[in-house]
């Protein structure tokens, strides 16, 4: 139970890491102007990204200018470009494989291979989590040494953009979402010898017992014939002894010790003439 909700953890924070990921690569948030020195002018907000660059107007207006040429760009922007596109489709083979081999799934159900699958996809979030973590510290250390750098003018330098920081936290939470998923399966495959098995739950009906142990099996009853009981028992001395003692207990709730022994021969005497009248009755009429 605990290596399948680490398991789910892990797989939702490595997604949401992916998505934030494909945020940081299509939004041109990566760089933004700076306001200093004689640059202080705010009606105007510059925007640079991986795919274009934009200006903000205070007005309202938002235009954008895509990059018009792949071979003509700097080689740093050309790696960043290349390396966050191979971390989202890595990000997307890591979802497929980790949804086979996850605990709560039915794909490959009993086989050795299962968690050895969700191992594989942890690892490959990790992978990339580090290829989109590259890019975007190499981008955040290059602004960084350029605001600083005492030769570039105030109206060339940036800062850092939101995209950023959202890359940033996204790799790092691919990164983490990935190490989870590989050690449940690590911690599964020990405790299991390498099968993957329910432990009852939704979807799965629980077929055991409490705790994990199986129920026992119900004890097997020996068959009984029914006998047939007449009405009358022909036996008037079993009848008289059963009579007696039913008659004695009731009596000896209710009576004093000394007399219900009296009552119960005079009651077990008048229980034989019943019966034994009544039989005789029953044989002259046949």
């Amino acid at each position: 139970m605990v290596a399948a909700a680490m398991e789910v953890m892990g797989f939702l924070m490595a997604f949401l890491g992916m998505i934030g990921n494909l945020v940081a690569t299509l939004l041109p948030y990566w760089e933004t102007s700076a306001h200093i020195g004689p640059n202080i002018v705010t009606a105007v907000v510059n925007l640079k990204g991986l795919w274009m660059e934009c200006v903000y107007q205070s007005t309202g207006a938002f235009q954008c200018e895509a990059y018009n040429t792949i071979l003509g760009l700097r080689t740093d922007l050309q790696a960043a470009r290349a390396m966050m596109v191979i971390s989202l489709i890595l990000s997307i083979m890591a979802c497929a494989v980790s949804t086979v081999g996850m605990q709560c799934t039915v794909c490959m159900e009993g086989s050795s291979g299962k968690a050895k699958m969700a191992g594989a996809g942890g690892c490959v979030f990790i992978f990339a989590g580090l290829m989109s973590l590259i890019p975007v510290s190499w981008k955040t250390h290059e602004v960084i040494q350029t605001f600083y750098h005492y030769s570039v003018p105030d109206s060339m330098k940036f800062e850092i953009g939101d995209c950023l920081y959202v890359g940033l936290a996204s790799s790092l939470m691919s990164m983490l979402g990935g190490g989870l998923l590989s050690a449940s399966c690590c911690d599964d495959l020990e405790a299991n010898g390498g099968f993957r098995r329910h432990t009852g739950g939704y979807p799965y009906p629980d077929r055991t017992g409490t705790g994990g142990r199986a129920r026992a099996a119900p004890r097997s009853v020996p068959y009984r014939p029914a006998t047939l009981q007449t009405g009358i028992n022909l036996n008037t001395a079993n009848k008289n002894q059963t009579l007696a003692s039913h008659v004695s207990t009731s009596s000896h709730s209710t009576a004093p010790p000394h007399s219900s022994r009296k009552l119960g021969k005079h009651n077990a005497a008048a229980a034989s003439y019943d019966v034994t009248g009544f039989l005789d009755q029953c044989l002259a009429k046949i």
